[in-house]
């Protein structure tokens, strides 16, 4: 059963109403289908679509959707670091992940990121019209199996100590673009630093991490879901 979590309301990162929609999601199928699906409802519009993290961000910054519908293994820029982007640079926008993964790391990811709602993709149709209406009134919307996963954690937090990040922001970037085969050289373009910049981030990761190849960095990338297998 799908659970409208009030108790969530001081996470109040990305406020506001409203029925202008962005889709960010790399695959033109779904982007099809929730384009179909969210315009049949009078008074509801999708302004802009995208197939990779900055081509989103881009079009957030400009449009300032009411709501974003986030896949959370879109290229070049996780779901996480996305919301976490269109929170500051569109603060009224309501942030909706629409992902495969269910597991609480990434639940929990996307929070702390600013998300208002969480969705599986194998969720109905139905859900998907109450997770829209609820963040376009300014509600959050998780579904229950999300919410159990958040009881969990915030009813015990003592029973994991919080393990610390491994990785920062910008290290997870860089990562995810590697993984995905972009050069330093690329990867500093998108990101608007210097070559030398990400090689020294990504020299930190991999030192992080304990590993030493490239390979090894993948690996770890769709271990953690930076990136789809």
């Amino acid at each position: 059963m799908a659970v409208q979590s009030g108790g969530l309301n001081a996470q109040d990162h990305c406020s506001g109403s409203g029925h202008r929609v962005l889709i960010a999601d790399d695959h033109d199928v779904v982007r099809r289908g929730l384009r179909s699906f969210i315009e049949s409802r009078p008074g509801w519009q999708v302004v802009a679509e995208a197939a990779d993290g900055l081509e989103a961000l881009r079009h957030a910054t400009a449009e300032e959707p009411d709501i974003a519908i986030v896949d959370y293994s879109i290229p070049l820029m996780n779901g996480a670091q996305l919301t976490r982007k269109i929170c500051t640079r569109s603060p009224k926008t309501q942030v909706l992940v629409f992902t495969m993964h269910e597991d609480e790391q990434v639940i929990r990811e996307v929070l702390a990121a600013g998300a208002r709602g969480f969705l599986v993709k194998s969720d109905t149709e139905k859900l998907l019209f109450a997770a829209l209406d609820a963040l376009a009134t300014g509600k959050p919307f998780f579904t229950g199996q999300v919410n159990e996963a958040l009881l969990a954690h915030y009813l015990s937090p003592l029973s994991d100590p919080g393990i610390p990040e491994v990785l920062t922001p910008r290290e997870k970037e860089i990562v995810q673009l590697i993984a995905e085969g972009h050069s330093s050289r690329t990867a500093g373009e998108m990101l608007h630093i210097s070559a030398k910049t990400v090689e020294a981030h990504r020299a930190t990761a991999m030192s992080k991490l304990r590993i030493s190849s490239t390979a090894s960095l993948v690996r770890y990338a769709i271990r953690n879901k930076l990136i789809e297998p």
